[in-house]
């Protein structure tokens, strides 16, 4: 006995010559018989950690000189956890080809190269091992894309995916397998707005203090900058850095480029934060800082900044959330970032559940900061309102007395 050939089925919807491990696949195993061998058992040896069946076991002898003629066998069972045994009674004496298909054949996940081994035995004669059997490779797969097959085959996820919007745009196997690739442009767009937020905090305060400079030249660039910035759309700014740039000869690699843009950008709009609560502190604290002998700057440093900052932290929470959506407009440009890494599956797909995905992860940002915003926003407030109320009770008083 010979081995002829010793394959796996192709299972992978990428293309149809892939075998990937936790997902069903078949082993199809062909020996040649040479006539009066008379062979009365073959033993398999299932590869570790492979789950198959042996209730639809099919074995069959190829005869003929076309190995056309096929005659299905009889046989008794032996099955074991990695191992099944075939007895054939009367046993096998004809020339051909035996042919064995195991199905329901699951590969580990991890994925190798498996060895599947073959023995058999002539009536009154020693076990004999089939030699130079090939190996089966098996591609590994995640944890996602073998849970997502599992999906595949319940009934109420293909009842659910009958429905054509269902399956478009919440279709359960694809959300299940993007989410950690989509997990990664979520952690790219973190990494853009932990970079460039940061670094707007002071470009936006410098240009806030150059726009109240008494200087005419300094206060009209910072006017001038601020005014095209905010006046033009942020997604014309990308255009310009990614496809200007580099037609000037200044080549920038794209996540340093898309952090400099958008904090460019948010920076000119914490200008406008910044100069309005400025100029929201009442102009006695400036007057009564500077007739205790305190300089314009120390007056700045010690007493407006530290007030305003405490009155703009509502907005410069609101104005981190509209940086971290506004990151989506680097995936025009190729920037690998939240909703590029989206339209990678959803091209591959032709589902919509991918951009469903990412917009969670908009959601799980922005949803808790908006709350956080709503807070500050009502402490601030009512901070205001009881100064207020306390500085119009002592007027009254006052003038009661």
């Amino acid at each position: 006995m010979e081995i002829v050939k010793c394959t796996g089925r192709p299972n992978s919807d990428k293309d149809q010559t892939t075998i990937q491990g936790g997902t069903q696949s078949r082993i199809t195993l062909e020996l040649a018989l040479e006539e009066g061998e008379n062979i009365s058992r073959v033993h398999v040896d299932i590869p570790e950690g492979t789950q198959y069946e042996t209730d639809d076991l099919a074995v069959t002898l190829l005869t003929g000189d076309d190995l056309m003629t096929r005659t299905e066998l009889t046989f008794d069972l032996a099955a074991e956890e990695d191992a099944f045994t075939l007895h054939f009674d009367p046993a096998i004496a004809d020339a051909g080809h035996l042919n064995i298909i195991i199905y329901g054949v699951y590969f580990p996940m991890g994925g190798g190269d498996m060895q599947v081994g073959v023995s058999y035995q002539a009536e009154g004669a020693a076990p004999v091992a089939v030699s130079d059997i090939p190996v089966i490779h098996v591609e590994g797969i995640s944890g996602p894309e073998a849970l997502s097959q599992w999906l595949e085959e319940q009934p109420w996820v293909q009842a659910w995916n009958e429905n054509r919007f269902l399956h478009l745009f919440f279709d359960p196997t694809i959300l299940v397998t993007s989410f950690p690739v989509v997990l990664t442009g979520f952690f790219m767009s973190l990494g853009v707005v932990a970079v460039a937020f940061p670094l707007a905090i002071p470009l936006g305060l410098a240009l806030a203090l150059m726009r109240l400079s008494k200087v005419a030249v300094v206060r009209g660039i910072a006017t001038t900058y601020v005014n095209l910035v905010r006046g033009t759309p942020l997604f014309l700014q990308i255009y310009v850095a990614f496809f200007g740039l580099p037609l000037a000869g200044i080549d920038i690699p794209s996540f340093p480029l898309g952090v400099t843009v958008m904090c460019m950008n948010s920076g000119a709009y914490m200008c406008e934060i910044y100069r309005a609560g400025i100029l929201s502190i009442n102009k006695g604290q400036d007057e009564a800082a500077r007739s205790l002998g305190m300089t314009r700057a120390q007056t700045m440093l010690y007493v407006i900044l530290p007030q305003m900052f405490r009155l703009v932290i509502p907005n410069l929470t609101s104005e981190f959330i509209v940086l971290y959506k506004d990151t989506s407009l680097l995936a025009a440009v190729g920037v690998m970032e939240l909703v590029m890494y989206a339209r990678t599956i959803v091209a591959s797909t032709g589902s919509i559940t991918p951009y469903i995905v990412a917009a969670l992860f908009y959601l799980v940002i922005t949803l808790p900061l908006s709350k956080v915003t709503r807070h500050l926003e009502e402490r601030v407030h009512g901070g205001r309102r009881r100064r207020r109320s306390t500085a119009a009770t002592e007027k009254g008083e006052a003038a009661h007395a």
